[in-house]
């Protein structure tokens, strides 16, 4: 399949009607299947500078976003195991851990306030089932 340009259409349009069409300035081509796998997440990649900067800056925020969230939720998982385990002194420490794991998530805005205490909750009531 041929990849048209809009500059391939213009001089069409030319050709036809006589008339200059480049105050249009649009520079987007025709794209066929699968040509959106050149850009970052299959997604065009912006033109302009500031564009281009606030997608770098939302890619390493995501990556830190994530790196947080996964530290948490494994806090969270160590602390599930230990209570299954039903060893109530090792469970104590990893729920302080989590604890705080949740509270950084919260402070670093990645979950929102209601979540974070929802969570804490939860684990405590977990928590509170061992005897």
């Amino acid at each position: 399949m041929k990849k048209w340009w809009f500059s391939d259409i213009f001089s069409i349009f030319e050709t036809f009607f006589g008339k200059s069409l480049h105050f249009i300035n649009i520079r987007v081509r025709i794209l066929g299947e699968n040509d959106y796998s050149q850009f970052r997440g299959g997604a065009k990649m912006p033109n302009i500078k500031s564009a281009i900067k606030r997608t770098r800056v939302i890619e390493t925020k995501t990556l830190r976003n994530k790196k947080i969230r996964s530290a948490c939720k494994t806090a969270i998982r160590t602390f599930v195991e230990t209570v299954d385990a039903g060893d109530k002194a090792k469970a104590e420490e990893t729920f302080k851990v989590a604890v705080k794991k949740i509270d950084q998530a919260c402070s670093k805005g990645v979950i929102k306030n209601n979540t974070a205490s929802r969570k804490k909750s939860a684990l405590a009531k977990k928590l509170n089932t061992i005897k």
